[in-house]
């Protein structure tokens, strides 16, 4: 709902909405404490499985960037996490991941290697983990997350800040991205809408409809998202579809944004490609890992500076990614 007023123009008040409803939403999913062991916090996922959790949990094991990201927005280092890329350290993370644990690709982490960083609870995303989930809960409590649109953002933040003991930093996050997002907005211009497309590569690539995290924080900016909304709000994952490269030459995008994920890039083979306004006019960007995990605090401020200054270079400046990182981290971690 909220992405849809974002789509619509209406960016201020559909944050605000969002805040409200994700801050039910976030301690609706952390049950009582049993009084039998008040040391454990019972906590529902997106499996809507109830998982015990430690109330102390310090030792956090990222399986994704997102629990990374947000430990460190709360001045916690995690013990392991996962890359997208082997051997690419993202600069969203300001560097901090050097020295911590690496357990594997995000889709494929190894859990021998989990086992011996010894994590008080392991934070992942859903449809790369759900399949193994016994295994991971054998080394520490497990938790999963969709992590996909819009409406993941603050309430995930908000329930994993509560995990960790800071509840009210995690509140002062969401508040402060509601507040930026509102600025940056506010500031975009309000008579270009210039058409973007985020996508993965391939020979046919996958497009993300405006309800995707990135998609929205686009579009919140005055973008006009050539995939769409969700056509059917009620049927679950509907937050992408193939485009092929005719289909996307008939809509034409201004701008492209694609996922980098490494020197394989198949839809520059297609003579279409070439005959792309974006790509006639210097505008496509491959993007960073926070661009694909931008649901944490650290990545999604990041992206709406970036997404401001690719869209509008005239009147947002370009940004230096890892600097902003740091500036973003508290100096416990540093």
């Amino acid at each position: 709902m909220e992405t849809m007023m974002l789509y619509a123009g209406l960016a201020r008040t559909a944050a605000a909405g969002h805040v409200i409803a994700a801050f039910l939403a976030w301690n609706a999913c952390i049950l009582p404490a049993n009084a039998q062991s008040p040391s454990t916090l019972n906590v529902i996922d997106d499996r809507g499985v109830i998982v015990a959790v430690p109330a102390d949990a310090k030792r956090v094991a990222s399986v994704s960037y997102f629990a990374a990201d947000v430990a460190l927005a709360l001045g916690i280092k995690p013990v392991a996490a996962t890359y997208m890329v082997e051997g690419r350290n993202p600069d969203f993370l300001g560097g901090y991941l050097e020295g911590v644990k690496q357990i594997g690709q995000r889709a494929t982490p190894n859990i021998e290697l989990l086992a011996e960083a010894k994590p008080d609870i392991t934070i992942a995303i859903r449809r790369y983990t759900e399949g193994n989930a016994v295994q991971y809960q054998k080394v520490a409590p497990y938790l999963a997350y969709n992590l996909e649109l819009y409406a993941d953002s603050d309430r995930t933040i908000g329930q994993l800040a509560t995990i960790l003991g800071k509840p009210e930093r995690g509140q002062e996050l969401n508040k402060q991205f509601k507040t930026d997002l509102e600025a940056y907005a506010a500031k975009a211009p309000k008579d270009v809408h210039p058409r973007f497309v985020v996508m993965w590569g391939g020979e046919t690539p996958w497009v993300f409809r405006s309800e995707n995290m990135t998609a929205a924080i686009l579009v919140a900016l005055g973008g006009d998202n050539i995939g769409g909304q969700n056509p059917t709000p009620s049927v679950p994952d509907n937050w992408g579809l193939e485009m092929s490269l005719e289909t996307m030459l008939e809509k034409d995008p201004e701008v492209i944004f694609v996922y980098d994920y490494g020197p394989d890039r198949p839809q520059e083979n297609n003579p279409i490609w070439q005959q792309l306004s974006a790509v006639k006019n210097g505008r496509v960007h491959y993007v960073g890992d926070h661009w694909v995990e931008a649901h944490g605090p650290i990545a999604r401020e990041l992206v709406l500076k970036e997404a401001a200054h690719l869209l509008h270079p005239d009147t947002f400046p370009a940004v230096d990614v890892k600097a902003e990182a740091r500036k973003l981290i508290p100096e416990s971690v540093k």
